[in-house]
C-alpha cells in the first residue's frame, strides 16, 4: 500500500487561551492513510484522537494544516461534500425507522429514487451478513447486529473513507471480540480505506493494518501494531502499549547488558526505528518474552512470587525481584504460588531498547 488516500499535512487544532500553560488538542499532526487501509487512531482520553477525527470528517477545522483526499485539498470542504461515511460509538439507529430504512436514510437525503434506495440497501445489509434483515425494527436487533447495521448505512453511500468513532464500546466482552473479526474481515473483503478511532489498544491490533499512537496531540508512532509493541520509538510508547517493565540498560554492541539484584544479563537489542543510543537507555521487558524458573541458577534474576491472576489459556505471575522491581511473567505453568521464590530470565529476543 503506497498510495495515500487520505493526508493530514501540519495540522494543529487549539482551544481557547493556550497562555496559561494548556497545548493543542492536536498539535502538528502529519499522517497518510493508503488505500484500502485500516488505521487505527488510539491514545488515552485527551489525546487528540477524537478531534482528530472531527478534523478528517470536517466537523472540525483545523487552526493549521492540510487535510487532503487524493492530494486534493479538502480543508475548507463541508462534511457533506466529502462523501465519508461515519460509525458513531452509540450507532445513532432511528427507532422509528426500520433496519432497511435505517440503512436507506443517506441515499434519500441525497435523493436517490425509493425502488433504487430500497435495492442498494439490502445488497448493503447482505454485505454485511443481514440479508433479508430490511423489515425489522431497530430494536429487535442485538448490540452487534445494531453495529453492522450502521455499517450498512456508512457504506451505502460508497464513501471514499469509512471513520468509526469507538464502534465496539458498547459491546459485551464476548461479543466484542466476535464483531471486532468480522469488522476487520468485511472491511478488508470490501476493500474499504477505514479510520477508527479506540482507547482498546487490544480492538486496534484486532482490527487495524497498523496504528497511530497519539499523546497530547502529538504523534508518538505509527505502523504495524508488532512494530509498535516489539520496537516502540520512545519510552511513552512502551509504557502506553502492551504490559512491560523498563529497566535500566547499558549498551555493548548490538547487545543489552542489564544487571538487577547484582545479576547481569546480556540480551540481543532491538533499538527502535531511527533511535539514537544514549547513557539513559532501558531495556522493554515484555511478560510474554520473560519466563521463570525454581529453583533459580546464579544466572537468573532471583524473585519472589506476589501475585498470581488466571488468565485462562495462560498464568499471569507478578515477580518481584531486587530493589522493589517488579516484572509480570506470563506462562501455561499452573504450578507456581505466591511467595515462592523463583528465577527470572528472558526467553525471547531481540529485547527492545527506549
Amino acid at each position: 500500500m503506497t498510495t495515500a488516500t487520505l493526508s493530514l499535512v501540519g495540522v494543529t487544532r487549539r482551544f481557547g487561551a493556550l497562555s496559561s500553560g494548556g497545548s493543542p488538542a492536536v498539535d502538528d499532526l502529519t499522517l497518510d492513510v493508503h488505500q484500502g487501509e485500516l488505521l487505527a487512531l488510539v491514545g488515552a482520553s485527551g489525546s487528540g484522537k477524537t478531534t482528530t477525527l472531527r478534523i478528517i470528517a470536517g466537523h472540525e477545522a483545523p487552526d493549521e494544516g492540510r487535510v487532503l483526499l487524493d492530494g486534493r485539498d479538502i480543508t475548507a470542504l463541508a462534511p457533506r461534500h466529502r462523501g465519508f461515511g461515519m460509525v458513531f460509538q452509540h450507532y445513532a439507529l432511528f427507532p422509528h425507522m426500520t433496519v432497511g430504512e435505517n440503512v436507506a436514510f443517506g441515499l434519500e437525503a441525497r435523493g436517490i429514487a425509493k425502488a433504487e434506495r430500497r435495492e442498494r440497501a439490502a445488497r448493503a445489509l447482505a454485505s454485511v451478513g443481514l440479508a433479508n434483515a430490511g423489515p425489522r425494527q431497530v430494536q429487535s436487533l442485538s448490540g452487534g447486529e445494531q453495529q453492522r447495521v450502521a455499517l450498512a448505512r456508512a457504506l451505502i453511500i460508497e464513501p471514499k473513507v469509512l471513520l468509526l468513532d469507538e464502534p465496539l464500546s458498547n459491546l459485551d466482552p464476548t461479543l466484542r471480540r466476535a464483531t471486532r473479526d468480522e469488522l476487520r474481515a468485511m472491511l478488508h473483503r470490501l476493500a474499504v480505506t477505514a479510520v477508527f478511532v479506540t482507547h482498546d489498544q487490544e480492538d486496534a491490533f484486532a482490527v487495524a493494518d497498523r496504528v497511530a499512537l497519539l499523546e497530547r496531540g502529538r504523534l508518538l508512532q505509527v505502523g504495524r501494531p508488532e512494530e509498535l509493541y516489539d520496537r516502540p520509538a520512545t519510552r511513552s510508547v512502551a509504557e502506553f502499549i502492551g504490559r512491560a517493565t523498563l529497566v535500566p540498560a547499558r549498551l555493548s554492541g548490538e547487545r543489552a547488558v542489564v544487571t538487577i539484584g547484582g545479576v547481569t544479563r546480556e540480551v540481543l537489542a532491538a533499538m527502535p526505528n531511527g533511535g539514537a543510543r544514549s547513557a539513559s537507555m532501558h531495556a522493554v521487558l515484555r511478560p510474554d518474552a520473560l519466563e521463570m524458573v525454581a529453583p533459580p541458577s546464579p544466572a537468573d534474576w532471583p524473585g519472589t512470587i506476589v501475585e498470581r491472576r488466571f488468565a485462562g489459556a495462560l498464568l499471569a505471575y507478578r515477580v518481584k525481584l531486587a530493589g522493589d522491581l517488579e516484572v509480570e511473567v506470563h506462562t501455561t505453568e499452573r504450578g507456581r504460588e505466591i511467595g515462592e521464590t523463583v528465577g527470572v530470565r528472558v526467553s525471547r529476543e531481540p529485547v527492545a531498547i527506549v
